[in-house]
């Protein structure tokens, strides 16, 4: 739901193949790839996970955010292999978990990442697993241009145009804990990397910080945006390139042609497929185990249909995406609250990712939906969606968002849509609701 400055690319051209480009993983802890960097550039230490291809005459960056203490020792190492032993594949419109039909009801989680004390982290797992459902999706993006306190998660910080990857204690150490945790009670992540809206970052940072001014071209065109990018994506999928826990990655969340940067003029479906076929390629180069997917709201882009969500207004064209070789999955978004819309037309647009599935031959999941509490009809309405997801080809179901109380934290974020586990509404529209479609889906 929700710069550097441009390096000449004259250097590029004296550089050898195998020389690291610049802001690129030049060394740290797993790293097997060059350890040289392009001419300009030398490999500085930014912790025992990460060295980075900086610009000469740059002082090394070494400071880290302060870790932040938790309860309980952060492993660092590869997660183990739990309960959810298995990596899961598609097979025509299902998903298939060793041998067998893994298509689920799951829901989101954007903050757990962002919780500073694993005794949260355990508890909502094990209210989530209680649920009966199976994949939960959680942010793989922290972006800061700021300082922030030592209790503040922080996966990737930016000054002055440079990227820095923390690796410590409330960086992806964090995401460390929370996928051998999720492994170990049998639970799928499903994690994009990062965000078309400003919250933690998202690509406004990278915009801002080495593009300023730019619009959302700069972010899916700029050769150096997109080489940190990848940086990033990169310094993620290889700590959990071996972990069954991940159920698969996502490029964004909610990718299109405007959010918090402003369309330029130029953006279009060609760009962002483009940007989706060249990244999405990148990630399967990483990582043979997981699945990768777009993250996109599920915008089509059908000539000659008037409506905005159909037409290709945003710049996303589900259908064409969905076709792409490295994109196993598609995902589509529902809030006909925030979109003006009515519920009849919302059941349609499921109906019609459906039909789009079948007719593509791919798993399609209903990712992100939600009515707000205070309408008064959301849990007859929403058992209405539920009624045409299971006849629908629809894969899977997780609604935004999941909701409960943290024995620290306390209430988790309610944003009118969180389902909490002690809401009246609770067994019906999550409990009850994961069995049927089991029972229907996987049969």
């Amino acid at each position: 739901m929700k710069s550097i400055i441009l390096v000449s690319l004259a250097l590029l051209g004296t550089a050898c193949s195998e020389d690291v480009g610049p802001w690129g993983q030049c060394g740290g802890i797993n790293h097997s790839g060059s350890t040289t960097c392009i001419n300009g550039y030398s490999c500085q230490v930014i912790n025992e996970w990460y060295h980075q291809c900086q610009p000469s005459s740059n002082p090394p960056t070494t400071t880290q955010p302060a870790p932040t203490t938790t309860t309980t020792a952060i492993p660092t190492s590869t997660p183990t292999t739990g309960p959810s032993s298995g990596f899961v594949t598609t097979s025509g419109t299902s998903f298939v978990l060793n041998g067998n039909k893994f298509n689920f009801v799951g829901s989101n989680s954007y903050w757990l990442p962002m919780l500073e004390n694993t005794v949260d982290v355990d508890y909502a797992l094990d209210k989530f697993k209680e649920s009966g459902m199976k994949v939960l999706r959680i942010w793989g993006f922290a972006d800061y241009t700021t300082p922030q306190s030592s209790g503040t998660t922080v996966f990737q910080s930016w000054n002055n145009g440079v990227p820095t990857i923390n690796t410590g204690a409330n960086g992806l150490q964090r995401l460390d804990y929370i996928v051998n945790a999720a492994d170990a009670r049998g639970i799928k992540l499903l994690i994009p990397f990062v965000n078309n809206w400003a919250d933690y970052g998202g690509m406004q940072a990278y915009v801002d910080q080495m593009a300023p001014g730019g619009t959302q071209e700069t972010f899916y065109t700029t050769p150096a945006i997109k080489e940190a990018y990848k940086n990033y994506v990169k310094a993620v999928v290889s700590r959990y390139v071996d972990s069954p826990a991940i159920f698969g990655w996502e490029l964004a969340n909610e990718p299109r042609c405007s959010g918090a940067l402003k369309n330029g003029g130029n953006c279009n479906t060609a760009m962002t497929t483009v940007w989706i076929k060249e990244m999405s390629e990148y990630v399967k180069s990483l990582d043979n185990n997981h699945m990768v997917a777009i993250g996109d709201e599920g915008f089509f882009a059908r000539t000659g249909n008037p409506d905005w969500f159909y037409n290709g207004g945003e710049g996303v064209d589900f259908d064409g995406n969905l076709k792409l070789s490295s994109v196993d999955f598609g995902t589509f978004h529902l809030y006909p609250s925030h979109w003006s819309q009515t519920y009849e037309w919302s059941s349609q647009f499921i109906k019609d990712h459906g039909d789009a599935a079948q007719s593509i031959g791919k798993p399609v999941i209903l990712e992100e939906y939600g009515i707000p509490r205070d309408t008064g009809v959301r849990t007859v309405e929403l058992q209405k969606w539920h009624g045409t997801v299971l006849n629908s080809e629809i894969a899977g179901d997780m609604y935004w968002q999941f909701g409960t109380t943290l024995p620290v934290a306390g209430r988790t974020h309610d944003d009118t849509f969180s389902i909490f586990t002690d809401d009246s509404d609770y067994g019906v529209l999550v409990v009850d609701y994961a069995k049927e479609f089991e029972a229907k889906k996987n049969n």
